[in-house]
């Protein structure tokens, strides 16, 4: 196995962020319930405030709104692009997970023919492509974006993550469960020949969708692109040339 095909070396897990509520110890129910949200509101705030600084201080996201990107997401996928060639000229591409757009931004940018992103978010428009806000694990949602798309994808993409709620086990098993939508839906859909991305977290058990996405494509790789943030635990799986 090629230093490519293994996990990267394992780098801190960003800590989830747990919002904290007390248990209500007196007073009328009115007022307990007025207290919880008041504290709820407050941890948002708070969550909220230290998320814009981040984003601010980022040298990423301040390149990305200099240059006009949806997200430093474009970056992420413009190093992964860049080595591995996956869009083409003409590309039939379907985007999971899509807002706020940066990957479709970078497809369309790089000569794809038709671009069709899905999102629990609504997605402001981006000429040259389609944006549906729907949850992809939904009955018939997979459908619609091949028939959006006008036929099978050359490459299907995957940023899609769950908001963590804090409990290490529960979160990674949401986690996994997206990543084996996604490699279904790829490996269903694609042309032979065709690529798939997805993004993944190092220590996470993903050995039966590894085994099942060597065995559709010839070729599958780590890559950790250096726009992630610095601690995060965050890598991507490329498959590339699906089997016909």
């Amino acid at each position: 196995m090629s230093e490519d095909e293994k996990p990267p070396e394992s780098v801190p897990v960003e800590p989830a962020r747990r919002k904290m509520v007390r248990q209500p110890t007196g007073g009328t129910a009115a007022g307990r319930g007025m207290g919880t949200q008041m504290k709820t509101a407050d941890k948002k705030s708070m969550s909220s405030v230290q998320w814009i600084k981040r984003q601010l201080a980022d040298p990423w996201s301040e390149k990305a709104r200099a240059e006009g990107w949806r997200s430093r997401a474009a970056f992420k996928f413009s190093e992964i692009d860049d080595r591995f060639h996956l869009v083409k000229k003409g590309s039939r591409v379907i985007d999971l997970g899509a807002a706020p757009g940066g990957w479709v931004q970078v497809c369309v940018n790089r000569g794809a023919a038709a671009v069709v992103g899905v999102d629990l978010l609504m997605i402001e428009p981006i000429p040259g492509s389609v944006l549906i806000q729907a949850d992809f694990t939904e009955a018939g949602v997979d459908q619609q974006l091949i028939d959006e798309l006008g036929g099978a994808p050359d490459l299907v993409l995957s940023d899609m993550a769950h908001n963590t709620v804090g409990h290490r086990q529960t979160d990674h098993l949401k986690i996994i469960a997206l990543i084996e939508v996604a490699a279904e839906f790829a490996i269903r859909t694609l042309k032979p020949g065709g690529h798939f991305v997805t993004k993944n977290f190092q220590g996470g058990d993903a050995g039966d969708v590894l085994a099942n996405l060597r065995a559709a494509f010839e070729e599958v790789k780590y890559v950790k692109p250096a726009a992630s943030r610095k601690g995060s635990s965050e890598v991507y799986l490329v498959a590339m040339r699906k089997k016909g």
